[in-house]
């Protein structure tokens, strides 16, 4: 074959010759402008603006990100329990800890025993179904015999 048959071919990613994008159009010609930003280049502008604040009596220059955190803080001292609640969860997320619970601190003794031997007869039923199912795959079942013959 030559050159000006494959150049002539029609079908899937092969449009006609007349259809084609000339040489330095695209596809999209009002596309997104130059210079168009988008909506994270916005917000991590906006979170990165300097504010003053004023704290003890003394102005202080922070981001804007800083000093919603400054008063997310404030407001959870002053016994908001929703913005406890969210600080402690951002605490969580970016120290990687997890949130421990006065109630989680320690158990007693006997509830200590219960869920040790909860765990202990969980694990051993685990083992059990697992050998179980061992046993299974190396036996023929009554349908498997029917077809077999």
């Amino acid at each position: 074959m030559s050159d000006k048959d494959d150049d002539d071919k029609v079908g899937y990613g092969r449009p006609p010759k007349g259809s084609r994008f000339r040489p330095g159009q695209s596809g999209n010609p009002k596309g997104r402008p130059k210079g168009q930003r988008n909506f994270q280049t916005d917000v991590l502008e906006i979170l990165n603006a300097a504010v003053r604040v004023k704290e003890r009596g003394e102005a202080r220059t922070l981001t804007s990100q800083q000093a919603a955190l400054y008063r997310l803080r404030e407001k959870a001292l002053n016994g908001d329990a929703r913005s406890l609640n969210r600080l402690l969860d951002l605490a969580a997320r970016f120290n990687g800890e997890a949130l421990v619970h006065d109630s989680d601190a320690g158990l007693a003794e006997d509830d200590q025993a219960i869920l040790e031997q909860y765990l202990s007869s969980s694990r051993s039923q685990a083992r059990g179904n697992a050998a179980t199912a061992e046993d299974k795959e190396g036996q023929i079942g009554p349908d498997e015999e029917s077809e077999n013959e």
